[in-house]
């Protein structure tokens, strides 16, 4: 991986005691992975192609077959009567979209840090502030547990009054569909993987807020391999966030990113069409599982 700083290693190699139990977990899974007969990876060709050579070199068995959730445009739902619906078991808010649609195209600001990153309870504030501040309409989908160590996330009642015309606070939502709704501009986000391709295939540039795991690595692909995202220093502060959301909505950066998101979009199709890379990929997987019975 080239241009990696320290910082942006996966959380869980950042450390100084070799005896630590995640690191030495994820090391041994490391090395069962290149050992083992077919390795199957979420991610396409053009995104990731220096990683992907690299482990070719130790394991040829490869199959890249990414964006995992646009293959899903292949599948005949009317003839099997069936209709995808996303792999989260969580409950989705479907009124989030009915909102969506009273607003322009490239005007709200989507917010959604996942479903396992917190943060303090000082940070929510900031970030509140911080959106609130920039005058802009915005989703923002926010878990009980977002707030460290509380079973209910509360906002001030002077923030909810500020934003109350502009702002649709839900508990969760089909990200997918929201994404690509025509209304969002801009994604704030956690940056975990399946976060970091569905804005890639949607070509929503992001605000990135890393908090653990593979995120600060997926963070600065987006912001400085990609160059369809911008970094949040991690210690929040209510003015950054404001500065960064109006630039990114309406600024020459956030224009600059959207241009490049429509490269990365058409890429992300394409490595999907029948007959290109991730599509094939898949169905030469689907056959040896079938016919050979055995990985």
């Amino acid at each position: 991986m080239k241009d990696i700083r320290l910082k942006d290693l996966p959380s869980f190699i950042r450390v100084t005691d070799l005896n630590d139990i995640m690191f030495n977990f994820q090391g041994s899974g490391a090395r069962n992975c290149l050992r083992s007969s077919t390795i199957i990876i979420n991610t396409f060709e053009e995104l990731e192609g220096d990683a992907l050579d690299t482990l070719r070199a130790e394991n040829p068995n490869i199959y890249n077959i990414g964006p995992l959730h646009m293959l899903g445009r292949h599948f005949p739902e009317k003839e099997h009567g069936f209709k995808a619906s996303g792999s989260s078991l969580w409950k989705t808010d479907p009124e989030c979209i009915k909102w969506l649609n009273k607003w322009k195209p490239g005007s709200v600001l989507y917010v959604n840090y996942g479903s396992v990153t917190v943060m303090t309870n000082h940070q929510l504030k900031e970030f509140a502030w911080g959106i609130a501040n920039s005058k802009l309409p915005f989703l923002w989908i926010m878990r009980p547990d977002t707030v460290m160590g509380e079973e209910t996330t509360t906002l001030p009642q002077e923030f909810l009054d500020e934003v109350k015309d502009r702002g649709y606070i839900t508990n969760w939502c089909f990200q997918d569909q929201v994404l690509a709704h025509p209304s969002v501009a801009v994604f704030l986000t956690h940056c975990g993987w399946n976060s970091t391709l569905e804005a890639i295939s949607a070509c929503v540039p992001t605000i990135c807020w890393p908090f653990f795991a593979e995120q600060q690595t997926n963070c600065r692909y987006l912001c400085n391999t990609w160059r369809i995202g911008v970094e949040i220093n991690h210690d929040v502060k209510r003015n950054e966030i404001t500065e960064i959301v109006m630039e990114m909505m309406e600024g020459e950066k956030g224009k600059e990113m959207r241009r490049k998101c429509l490269e990365w979009k058409k890429k992300a199709t394409e490595a999907t069409d029948q007959g290109e890379s991730s599509y094939n990929n898949f169905h030469n997987l689907i056959k040896q599982v079938l016919h050979q019975n055995v990985i």
